[in-house]
């Protein structure tokens, strides 16, 4: 089952096949997503990927909520440094 997190892109290259990777921070998981459907974004932008591609931009305060909400509803651990 895919939860769709959103994650932030935290850096960019490109591979030697040419193709557009990012370092994404999924709530304190870094994961390696491919930008071959979005290459136009970069450091600081909000993804929601699947297989390993970004398929959509979401804006912060969007990725914070559906964060928040996941917390609430026990989906993603709370925040650390936070009291249970």
């Amino acid at each position: 089952m895919c939860l769709g997190v959103p994650g932030r892109i935290v850096r960019v290259w490109k591979r030697e096949d040419g193709a557009t990777m990012a370092e994404v921070d999924f709530v304190g998981e870094a994961r390696e997503v491919c930008l071959a459907y979005l290459p136009e974004l970069g450091p600081g932008d909000f993804v929601i990927t699947h297989m390993g591609f970004a398929l959509t931009r979401v804006d912060e305060q969007t990725a914070r909520s559906t964060i928040e909400t996941m917390r609430e509803y026990g989906v993603l651990a709370p925040e650390s440094g936070s009291a249970a």
